[in-house]
């Protein structure tokens, strides 16, 4: 039996948060240890919330409730912020530091919160955290949403899962289409050197 982890994932439709969610799952399938996964999609095909969960180490069950995550991955930074009641008390967090902008900020209707008062929130409630430029790194690299492999690298790149950088780099070229391979080698070595 593996240790057990529970991990909450979220993001905005359209940033690939369901994608890194397979390819985690699939990376610590890959290396041994038994996984569970599930997601939420919510309104993702117009850019609502998407939420997913991977659960490694026995758990029957793909649900997380508040106050249960050991580790948060927020691939946009108000998403993270909404995550923060699942966070277990000595949970970590990796957080993008990048917005992609609700209906109501669009239309001028509502303000984003400062970046630094999530990093504020994040930090009170995590034991530790990492915040990560994800767009740029995904500019970077090539594609936007390589970003979520950067994300991935530093969880692995952290030493909090008993999966390492070697592990994902080898799903990645395992599982990911050979028009994107490139790409996301590049987002994983930089999200790697970011922690």
């Amino acid at each position: 039996m593996s240790k057990k982890l529970r991990i909450y994932l979220t993001g905005v439709g359209g940033q690939g948060t369901l994608t890194a969610t397979t390819l985690l799952s699939r990376t610590i399938m890959d290396a041994g240890h038994e996984v569970v996964s599930g997601e939420i999609h919510g309104m993702a095909q117009r850019g609502g919330v998407v939420e997913s969960t991977v659960l490694m180490g026995g758990w029957l069950s793909p649900k997380i409730q508040h106050g249960e995550a050991d580790i948060l991955l927020g691939f946009e930074a108000l998403e993270t912020l909404r995550a923060l009641p699942y966070l277990a008390k000595g949970g970590h967090v990796f957080s993008s530091t990048d917005f992609v902008p609700p209906p109501g900020v669009s239309i001028g209707r509502e303000c984003l919160p400062p970046i630094e008062d999530i990093k504020e929130s994040v930090k009170a409630a995590a034991e530790k955290s990492w915040f990560l430029p994800l767009t740029g790194i995904g500019h970077t690299a090539g594609a936007v949403q390589s970003g979520n492999t950067a994300m991935l690298a530093a969880l692995c790149a952290s030493g909090l899962l008993p999966v390492d950088i070697d592990a994902l780099r080898a799903s990645v070229k395992k599982y990911m289409s050979p028009k994107v391979l490139e790409v996301n080698l590049r987002a994983l070595e930089a999200g790697a050197g970011a922690i």
